[in-house]
């Protein structure tokens, strides 16, 4: 058969193989067809080149396993002896030249046994591959003798073997931020992937000489129900693996949003009323890793147990039910959970009392998920249970460590059933980088790391709040409760808070303090929003805010709370600037709780305030009082009411030392004070509508903007102030950076008003697997003078500027911007009025600005 016939054979084969995957046949016979195929293929080749060469033909790696996905790597080694035939080296290379002459991606190796033995002494990689070695053709003494060469004997004995695949394991899982719920997970290489079953096939191996794992049940370190699990999730993960290669045509383990979509499809799931298909996908995708992240848990510690411990340790007696041995907490029997079903709480107890356990031992383990199906209502309403339950979250040390463990043996979504609906749960955003029940326990353990003082130079403020209250466990109860009723559909904050509080009633707790953590999960969100999208400079917004909170305990509650959820979400989406925010809008609260709700803060003495500190401190820097106050006359009220004190010391000495007459304008640009961001001030002709030539420029640059402020002064000028940060975290904001930034936004000041700077920015892959629909809302600013403007659509380069191009045609001016990404999506909010003279818009003028700005983002405008 010719090369291209060969080729031809192979493709059709393909097809085949993919036909029968989507005909729903077992990928286990599948990936083990295509390695029959090409082993059939191989040695018709072999025979040709290779075979009066005296050299062996040997499958490696995951093909020596016999295992091939449709574009996976085919790994061979020619295996040659210590001499060989003149002109041997023109057959070799001959034989691997038809190897991709037929399109087969080859990985391949030339060895003698000696090289062999060199190099898998002094490289483990190259010893592993060598020992899931397969002889397809060739001489079998040769076969053997090079895994004679490679054995635990010669090399890599099985404790030293285990010890350097386990640190491996530890440092790939570092690479995959330790957790299996990123958005965008390997099946392959992330925690509770392929890798970890073939980690726990190679140690094996390599102790037991077991060729596959049913050889471990005959070895007693596997049930047949956990062998039945680990090949269940292996082939659900290879099912995956398949499509992902079928999908792509080419070899991909990673699970994009590119691909959930379709892969959804392709595997048969199909939207259901709160659930969509691709989430249905993920969510059993998920809890398949932690089953399998739970097992490779469980059998690295048998392992550790068998080959680097005394099997003769005396165990040390915790009390009637548990022991320790060899560090690792046991039961003293395998029947206590059976007599005292308490234990399984107790259990996690009694690894808080003592630090010194270094884990639960696997047969433990084992024993935990045997008997799971005692936690049913009758245990649930056990008094004790629920004292047993407080004391490990009232614990001073190791409350998220386990409540961690707890989740991932299975415990803590049967004790409370609805966290058990979220295990799993995805969202198919771009906002929220975990799923449900893994966010969740994030924001606990921010809000134990607030508690504990050993963590105070991570969030100092939040860490003054939170180990200033009482009862931190409220604060606890809330974090675990608070997304607790996501995929229900409703409201989920209100939904929880039904959950919560009949949870924290039942376990002891007073109405008063049920009533704190349910009035906790729903409103967990009104902070940020508030925070985020209202003007928190403007007085009503604080008094409003501070009635709606009521008094001081619940906002350091919510305020806690709420950094602990945002940084939970996306450690991304966590910056100063929403730092800033935050803290502004708790003290100015805390302010005007303190004062009373009955006696609301004043505009008059706030602004009066804001000006004698900066005052001071100008005054302090040696800038004259007559210059501070002609700067000052320049500006307005709005102004000093809008900005912060440092905000306005810097605008003051800036344009105390500047040509405020300049008929162009003035830019100035500096780092923020906190290090992680740029903000920038212009003072221009109104006239030059700043905003969208601005925001173009940024955009162009690689920044994001989190903050605009539009100030309209008396004498026909603006003063702009803008705050953004790098797009790309991984570039840093210098002095060579700032001066680009501020050359940029110098040249648009002279620039036409008509000419708008292109941004050509690209649109980022994931962004690109979502649609949002448009949507623009109206309503009255608190003061009733001004109008807001809610703008959702689909975050992309160019929308600020397009939407700033919008307002100009319809003579709008914008007084402030409040600038809200969410993933995928944009959620701007804008506080506008008419150019003319200012003043609200009529429903009349609201009708006629949305339908502009829906037809200009709708048509594509600002699309990349």
């Amino acid at each position: 058969m010719s090369y291209s016939e060969i080729r031809e054979s192979l493709a059709a084969a393909g097809e085949t193989l993919r036909a029968r995957f989507l005909a729903g046949e077992s990928v286990v016979d599948l990936v083990h067809a295509r390695a029959d195929l090409i082993d059939g293929v191989l040695t018709g080749l072999w025979r040709e080149h290779i075979e009066p060469l005296g050299a062996a033909l040997i499958a490696v790696g995951g093909y020596g396993r016999g295992e091939l996905h449709p574009s996976s790597d085919v790994d061979i080694m020619l295996l040659v002896p210590e001499t060989l035939p003149k002109g041997s080296d023109e057959s070799l290379s001959a034989f691997v030249t038809a190897l991709w002459d037929i399109g087969l991606e080859v990985g391949h190796s030339v060895r003698s046994v000696a090289q062999c033995q060199q190099e898998a002494a002094a490289d483990l990689t190259v010893a592993t591959t060598l020992m899931e070695a397969r002889l397809l053709a060739g001489p079998e003494s040769l076969f053997a003798a090079m895994q004679a060469a490679i054995s635990p004997e010669q090399m890599w004995p099985s404790d030293r073997f285990f010890e350097e695949k386990r640190k491996e394991q530890i440092v790939r899982h570092h690479r995959y931020h330790d957790t299996a719920y990123n958005l965008e997970p390997n099946v392959k290489g992330s925690p509770g992937g392929l890798r970890d079953i073939q980690m726990i096939g190679w140690v094996a191996k390599r102790h037991f000489g077991a060729a596959t794992l049913r050889e471990l049940v005959d070895h007693h370190f596997l049930t047949k129900g956990q062998l039945r699990r680990l090949e269940e999730g292996q082939a659900f993960l290879w099912r995956i693996r398949f499509a992902l290669h079928i999908l792509t045509g080419r070899r991909e383990d990673r699970l994009l949003f590119d691909h959930q979509k379709n892969l959804a499809e392709m595997l048969g799931y199909e939207d259901a009323t709160y659930t969509l298909a691709v989430e249905q996908l993920m969510q059993r995708y998920y809890r398949t890793v932690m089953e399998l992240s739970r097992l490779n848990e469980m059998l690295l510690q048998l392992f550790e147990e068998a080959i680097l411990m005394d099997p003769q340790a005396q165990a040390e007696p915790l009390n009637e039910r548990f022991q320790v041995k060899n560090g690792f907490l046991q039961t003293v029997h395998d029947n206590v959970f059976r007599n005292d079903p308490s234990a399984l709480l107790e259990l996690f107890l009694l690894q808080q009392q003592n630090q010194e356990i270094r884990g639960v031992s696997a047969w433990t383990v084992g024993l935990i998920k045997r008997n799971l199906h005692l936690i049913d209502d009758e245990f649930r309403q056990n008094p004790r249970h629920h004292r047993l339950f407080l004391s490990i979250l009232r614990a001073p040390e190791g409350v998220t460590h386990e409540l961690r463990r707890m989740n991932l043996y299975g415990v803590l979504g049967l004790y409370i059933p609805a966290f058990g609906r979220i295990v799993g749960r995805m969202q198919y955003d771009l906002f929220h980088a975990y799923t449900v029940d893994e966010h969740t326990l994030f924001v606990v353990s921010y809000l134990r790391r607030f508690a504990l003082s050993r963590f105070d130079d991570e969030f100092p403020h939040c860490s003054e709040v939170m180990q200033g209250l009482e009862r931190p466990e409220i604060a606890y109860l809330g974090g675990l409760f608070h997304d607790i009723a996501k995929g229900r559909g409703g409201d989920h904050s209100e939904l929880g808070a039904v959950d919560a509080e009949a949870f924290c009633l039942e376990h002891g707790l007073s109405k008063y303090e049920a009533g704190i953590v349910a009035w906790l999960v729903r409103n967990h969100l009104v902070l940020s929003m508030t925070a985020q999208k209202k003007d928190i400079h403007d007085p009503d917004v604080i008094n409003e805010f501070a009635s709606a909170v009521g008094d001081p305990l619940h906002l350091d509650y919510l305020y806690v709370l709420t950094v602990a959820d945002v940084r939970g979400t996306d450690p991304k989406l966590w910056n100063s600037w929403k730092a800033q925010l935050f803290h502004d809008l708790y003290v100015l609260t805390k302010r005007a709780l303190r004062r009373g709700l009955e006696n609301p803060i004043d505009r008059e003495l706030l602004l009066n305030e804001k000006q004698e500190k900066a005052r001071e401190i100008l005054l302090e820097r040696g800038i004259a009082a007559e210059r501070i106050d002609y700067v000052w006359s320049l500006l307005n009220d709005n102004y000093f009411l809008k900005h912060r004190v440092k905000e306005i010391t810097w605008h003051t000495e800036w344009l105390a030392d500047s040509d405020t007459e300049s008929e162009i304008g003035l830019v100035d640009v500096r780092r923020r004070h906190t290090g992680d961001g740029v903000e920038a001030v212009l003072y221009t002709p109104r006239e030059s509508r700043t905003f969208a030539h601005a925001t173009a420029v940024l955009d162009e640059l690689g920044f994001t903007i989190i903050d605009a402020r539009i100030v309209s002064l008396d004498h026909s000028r603006n003063i702009v102030t803008l705050v953004f940060m790098e797009l790309d975290q991984r570039v840093d904001s210098d002095e060579r950076r700032i001066a680009k930034v501020r050359r940029a936004l110098t040249r648009i000041l002279t620039a036409p008003s008509d000419k708008m700077v292109s941004v050509t920015r690209a649109l980022p892959r994931q962004a690109r697997m979502f649609t949002t629909k448009t949507t623009v809302d109206f309503s009255q600013s608190t003061a009733n003078d001004q109008t807001v403007l809610e703008l959702r659509a689909a975050d992309r380069p160019g929308l600020l500027s397009g939407i700033g191009q919008v307002f100009i045609e319809q003579g709008i001016d914008i007084e402030a911007a409040k600038i809200v990404t969410i993933g995928e999506r944009a959620e701007d909010v804008f506080y506008v009025c008419l150019e003319s003279g200012g003043g609200v818009l009529d429903d009349r003028q609201q009708q006629q600005l949305g339908k502009a700005l829906l037809e200009h983002l709708d048509s594509g405008a600002g699309k990349t």
